[in-house]
């Protein structure tokens, strides 16, 4: 049996900085670059903080401090047995702002990453300075739209788009797939979410490979999955209702939403959806000829737009 990869393996070397940070009562690994107002960047589901080398990049040479992090259980962060709830991760990343010695920050978020800035904006407003979101929807309205489609039997469905939430409730089964064959699956779900453009280019082949081995590192798999075991099972309990009360107000920040045309997770109306807990100052951007990772897809047209709302949420 091939050893798993070791968590530092993740610490690719560049013009970022590597270090641990302390929130919430876990380690947290992150990169850093650049100077200015803090930009913290929340990865999503089978991903780590690395799927944000081209925003480090550009948000620091715009001036601001950007922060890609491995959430709780990912990369070389900590991987507890608990605390994959909505309530406990955004406990985390605001713990991370004041880590950061900052007292506010942008969120940016891709995925389960934007669902969680759409989180920490409702519970801990005073730490959130704007949100951005990437193939990401409003944690109520991805529920919402679930639910809505289940016995839609053409056109849009989100329950069929969301059918890996489903399966990957039973135990253990789910994280031998992930892992099986070097991480194969993990691959599968990311050609499978991404628009041909990307796919087919040397950039996708150059970025799976870290993906992979990423979801090897050993826990890795089993903290992902835990994020989607609390999501589906907390709606039967109280601390689901708790919680869709909690996030439930528009948010009292501007939020960008940044999605792609041809994006098979996140179906672009459930997205679309989000503008209801948007506020006042809320815009939406779609993207041709991109899937579910405007990050890795059209990195300058991504950057573009989140450097002008930035720029704009500062101004406020």
């Amino acid at each position: 049996m091939r050893a798993r990869p070791d968590p530092s393996t993740v610490r690719i070397d560049g013009p970022w900085t590597h270090h641990d940070v302390y929130a919430n009562g876990i380690r947290l690994h992150v990169a850093s670059l650049g100077s200015g107002p803090l930009v913290v960047l929340l990865h999503g589901f089978g991903e780590f903080w690395w799927v944000w080398h081209r925003q480090l990049d550009a948000l620091a040479s715009a001036g601001f401090r950007a922060v890609a992090v491995d959430l709780r259980g990912y990369g070389d962060s900590d991987k507890p047995p608990r605390g994959y709830d909505g309530w406990t991760l955004a406990g985390d990343v605001a713990g991370l702002v004041k880590a950061m010695g900052a007292r506010r920050a942008h969120f940016v978020g891709h995925a389960w990453g934007g669902m969680l800035a759409c989180t920490v904006a409702a519970l801990h407003p005073r730490v959130v300075s704007s949100v951005g979101l990437l193939g990401a929807t409003h944690p109520l309205a991805l529920r919402g739209q679930i639910a809505r489609t289940a016995f839609r039997r053409r056109g849009n469905n989100q329950l069929r788009a969301a059918g890996h939430l489903f399966r990957f409730q039973v135990p253990m089964r789910p994280e031998r797939w992930l892992t099986h064959d070097d991480a194969a699956n993990t691959e599968k779900l990311v050609r499978g979410w991404a628009a041909p453009r990307w796919r087919d280019s040397a950039d996708y082949q150059a970025s799976i490979p870290w993906l992979r081995r990423a979801m090897q590192v050993q826990g890795v798999a089993h903290s992902a999955l835990e994020y989607y075991r609390w999501a589906f099972r907390s709606q039967l309990r109280g601390d689901g209702r708790r919680f869709a009360a909690a996030v439930a107000a528009p948010s009292p920040v501007p939020m960008l939403q940044i999605h792609g045309e041809l994006d098979t997770c996140v179906l672009p109306n459930t997205a679309r959806l989000a503008q209801r807990w948007g506020g006042t100052d809320y815009k939406y951007q779609e993207l041709s000829e991109v899937g579910h990772f405007p990050h890795l897809e059209a990195p300058a047209e991504t950057n573009a737009l989140l450097l002008n709302a930035l720029r704009q949420a500062e101004k406020h």
